[in-house]
């Protein structure tokens, strides 16, 4: 299916440096620094509290090569995560994947971390290549925190320049990733907007496809389909930041000039990580070039807005929808449309799952009608993939 370039004399060209995953002449040396880490430390013990730390180091200082790391090792903590957090990963479309070709994956953002590298074990679990991971420095809140993902293969989005600055971040990124998927025919993953949809409203952000169309040969709409745009679907069965999103909703609604801290951020890793969230489901692709090939255009901006209908009509189209997407639908639009799709038990468990969510709610005197109210936005978050899938199929809807 995907390729890995395993050619060891593909030198990394300079201007790439300080944003590329580390390679395998580096990786000895930082896994070495990293294991020393009080704070690396401090989080495997956190997520593995049953861990012999010395025996996990010595088996970390072992691994010879970066792709030994992420199978041997990463692959391994994501199936205890899998079997700790979920009641199963599930993976299909990949008969839309063609052997030799590389991709840029890029789907919806439901989980900061988990998003990329649950798609990866579901690579790993059938023997394909993984991808580099695409991580904006915003979460790189600790020196690290970055060296351990760029040991993980992932590369770092500038998300912290000056405007002025912005420009050149941009094309330095996008050269990256064709020069990934071209030259070291390499797949990437990249999320198709910065940050996570607080409502579960998909949509690709123009500005993401802007900057993969900077780099690369020929008109914009001939530089996008160099990097094989292949939209995945991700489905959540429960999202366990819903009462954190909901508790964001809430603030914005008292203080509109609320901002999130690194420590919300760090909340919002370590609650995704190691809470329960149902079944998952990754659904790949068809590859959009088909679709730029045959647009009538290629003046840039029309291209840009095709090309994000594109994604996100397969992305929406690829959901796969759960029990509690009909239950939210239905209750947040007051409607029993769905009812057939669910049972009473179904209701008072998804019920019982909202309420349970938001008694976990920290923000001090909350409201009857504010709890009402967090409560009418997880409702949102979990119908609107429904909606949106009505939508991409041409039904109506009673949005």
């Amino acid at each position: 299916m995907m390729t890995n370039s395993k050619d060891s004399e593909h030198i990394l060209p300079e201007e790439f440096h300080d944003i590329a995953p580390y390679d395998d002449s580096q990786f000895h040396d930082k896994m070495r620094n990293l294991v020393k880490e009080p704070g690396f430390e401090h989080a495997v013990r956190y997520v593995m509290p049953d861990v012999d730390y010395d025996e996990f180091c010595r088996e970390l200082l072992q691994v010879p090569t970066q792709d030994d790391f992420q199978r041997g090792i990463m692959g391994k903590f994501l199936e205890f995560l899998a079997a700790r957090t979920t009641s199963g990963i599930s993976f299909d479309g990949v008969e839309n994947l063609k052997p030799g070709t590389s991709y840029t994956f890029i789907t919806n953002h439901r989980d900061i971390v988990l998003d990329a590298s649950f798609l990866n074990l579901c690579f790993i679990r059938k023997g394909m290549p993984v991808t580099q991971v695409a991580i904006g420095n915003n979460l790189l809140i600790y020196e690290w925190i970055s060296d351990l993902v760029k040991l993980n293969r992932s590369f770092i989005v500038k998300r912290d320049v000056k405007i002025t600055d912005a420009l050149n971040a941009a094309r330095q990124l996008s050269a990256y990733i064709h020069y990934t998927i071209s030259q070291r025919h390499e797949s990437v993953w990249i999320a198709q907007r910065e940050g996570r949809a607080k409502d579960s409203n998909d949509l690709t952000q123009e500005s993401l496809i802007k900057m993969l169309g900077l780099a690369g040969e020929g008109s914009v709409r001939e530089r996008l389909m160099e990097v094989n745009l292949m939209p995945v679907s991700i489905s959540y069965e429960y999202d366990p930041n819903d009462y954190l999103k909901a508790s964001e909703f809430l603030m914005r609604r008292r203080d509109p000039h609320f901002h999130k801290s690194k420590r919300d951020d760090l909340l919002s890793m370590e609650t995704g990580l190691l809470s329960p969230k149902g079944r998952i489901h990754f659904r790949i692709g068809p590859c959009i070039n088909e679709g730029l090939a045959s647009f009538g255009s290629d003046e840039r901006s029309p291209v840009v807005r095709e090309t994000c209908r594109l994604i996100d009509t397969a992305i929406h189209r690829g959901y796969h929808i759960y029990p509690c997407n009909y239950i939210a639908y239905d209750e947040y639009h007051g409607t029993e449309r769905f009812a057939d799709c669910y049972t009473a038990d179904d209701v008072q468990r998804f019920d019982n799952y909202i309420n349970a969510q938001l008694d976990k709610v920290e923000i001090p005197d909350v409201s009857n009608e504010e709890r009402a109210y967090m409560r009418h936005m997880v409702l949102m978050m979990y119908a609107n993939p429904l909606v949106n899938q009505l939508r991409a199929q041409g039904v109506k809807t009673d949005a």
